[in-house]
């Protein structure tokens, strides 16, 4: 079962609609990038998810619950840190959690036990008896997340976790998500910092203008079958009906697919084979290509989100793709 779903989500504030029917579902032990232009929505949507904001028609389901019918019951599985967070500076670290503890109701050995948990899980255990307003911006966040997870949810919503976050402490907030994944949890993340998010992303979420424009794998390079790789080709001297060439070459390659083909380069996806591969680059030479790039491209989230957005906006489908 989904762990969340999404169906036909509208927000709109005055004059503006900010979310248009978005429609999606997260599996148990995603960590998914929300990722898109300003203004496309990511921080409503985030806020619909976790009721801050009551959505204008739709609805959210998390573990088969409807949100809008019985948030207290759903905010049991959910987790949230927004962009900015406050805490209370003068506290403890250790106070701070006590108190998010007992304010979600837990009882004083509830909240000492899972304030010891929640620190250990984020690096804190030797910070619990300094003051939160001594900590450096990347020990504020790992409070922030540790006052996110102290109940131990099973879905994370975090907004913008890496802003303001020098190389380490980004690097040191990637091996954390990761390791609460392995923990069980399930997020949803939303950065600016598309290489940051590459670390540990398993899926991303595009939106752009309120509308929902991809939502898949990031691993699975254009959501193609899996048993393939994706290889990018380039040539040193221009070769007429290059994409041509190419679709000649592959005919027989089950699942085998040739993208922005011109007369110098191309994207193309091939069975992850040696074989395939040599019987390919072994055309390209008989035909007189002069190849100077032969090589296996990896996927990765900002080339992903750039390459997506940019057909989106010279009118590419809207709809949602899942690999």
């Amino acid at each position: 079962m989904a762990l969340l779903t999404v169906e036909g989500l509208v927000f709109d504030y005055p004059g503006n609609r900010a979310l248009h029917g978005v429609s999606f579902t997260l599996e148990p032990g995603a960590i998914t990038a929300l990722v898109g232009p300003n203004g496309a929505g990511k921080t409503t949507l985030m806020r619909c998810l976790a009721a801050l904001e009551r959505p204008s028609a739709g609805r959210v389901v998390i573990e088969g619950v409807d949100l809008s019918e019985d948030p207290r019951h759903c905010h049991r599985f959910l987790g949230y840190l927004s962009d900015f967070f406050g805490v209370y500076e003068q506290l403890t670290v250790r106070r701070c959690l006590l108190y998010r503890g007992l304010s979600q109701g837990m009882t004083m050995a509830e909240a000492e036990k899972a304030t010891l948990k929640a620190a250990e899980r984020v690096g804190l255990s030797d910070r619990l008896d300094q003051a939160a307003g001594t900590l450096s911006r990347g020990l504020r966040q790992r409070l922030g997340i540790a006052q996110a997870i102290l109940h131990d949810p099973r879905f994370v919503i975090l907004d913008e976790p890496a802003s303001g976050l020098d190389p380490e402490a980004r690097d040191d907030l990637s091996t954390l998500l990761r390791g609460l994944r392995d923990d069980g949890m399930t997020f949803l993340v939303s950065s600016h910092i598309l290489a940051e998010l590459s670390d540990y992303a398993t899926e991303m979420l595009l939106l752009s203008d309120g509308r929902l424009i991809e939502h898949r794998r990031v691993e699975d390079d254009e959501g193609e079958a899996a048993g393939t790789v994706a290889l990018q080709i380039t040539l040193s001297e221009p070769k007429e009906n290059f994409g041509d060439l190419l679709q000649g070459l592959l005919a027989e390659q089950a699942g085998a697919v040739v993208r922005g083909a011109d007369t110098l380069s191309a994207l193309v996806r091939i069975p992850a084979d040696q074989q395939a591969r040599h019987a390919l680059l072994a055309g390209l030479l008989a035909a007189d290509c002069k190849v100077s790039e032969f090589a296996v491209r990896e996927a990765d989230l900002q080339s992903l989100y750039r390459e997506r957005l940019v057909r989106e906006r010279a009118g590419g489908s809207s709809k949602e793709v899942r690999s």
